[in-house]
């Protein structure tokens, strides 16, 4: 009975000194604690937003702002296009434009350096709206000959004014009503008036008023009449 007591107290002894365990299944284990801001990912996911992530949603919403950006400046571009667009047709049509002038038929005046340069000139069409001309100006105008080729000349004689030929089948010819007498100031070398007769003002396309280039050519073009081509007899009252 003593023996059995002592086992008895013996094993008590043991069970209080031995270490305890205790099993958790997995449903009531608690989570390590997390560091950092959590993100909801998806239906039932959190996950911590590491700063890569962070870093990742700045880049994109950089990206977002950078498309919105150029979305209004390619809407603003279009807008201003067609509204320039209309404006500066108008104004190469209406007001004026530059032209290079190819050829001999108005040396020295233009082109002085033969094949080697071309002058680039200022085309007034304004001057010419009402078909106002007078001799002497340098006019660029649609050939008689050809309605697809623009050609350049100067003015020698306007409407009732009688002129002396170079070359062509009248020595005399009297300029009729609304039309204008025009040569080249290289003679022997341009087709003009001695060739195809007086010019329609309705062909007038603009007034050449200034070398634009080369730059050491930079002048404006004066309305000048070589005396020998002056009219025989003006129209003028």
């Amino acid at each position: 009975m003593v023996a059995s007591m002592r086992a008895c107290a013996c094993s008590s002894e043991a069970e209080r000194l031995s270490p305890q365990f205790v099993l958790l299944s997995p449903s009531v284990r608690k989570p390590e604690p997390r560091s950092g801001i959590l993100a909801k990912l998806g239906e039932g996911t959190i996950l911590p937003l590491t700063p890569s992530h962070r870093g990742r949603a700045g880049e994109r919403v950089s990206m977002a702002q950078a498309q919105s950006w150029a979305r209004r400046c390619f809407k603003a571009f279009c807008k201003g296009f067609f509204v320039a667009v209309p404006v500066a047709v108008t104004f190469l049509d209406r007001v004026a434009c530059v032209a290079r002038v190819e050829g001999s038929s108005m040396q020295p005046s233009l082109n002085p350096g033969g094949s080697q340069s071309s002058d680039v000139v200022l085309l007034n069409h304004w001057k010419v709206r009402n078909f106002e001309v007078q001799r002497g100006d340098i006019v660029s105008l649609v050939s008689p000959k050809n309605p697809e080729q623009k050609i350049i000349k100067r003015v020698i004689a306007l409407e009732g004014d009688i002129v002396r030929t170079i070359g062509h089948k009248n020595r005399l010819v009297k300029v009729p009503r609304g039309h204008m007498w025009v040569e080249g100031d290289h003679h022997g070398h341009s087709f003009d008036s001695n060739s195809f007769g007086p010019v329609s003002l309705g062909l007038l396309h603009a007034h050449a008023t200034h070398i634009l280039w080369p730059p050491e050519r930079w002048q404006r073009l004066e309305s000048v009449l070589p005396p020998e081509r002056c009219p025989l007899q003006t129209g003028e009252k």
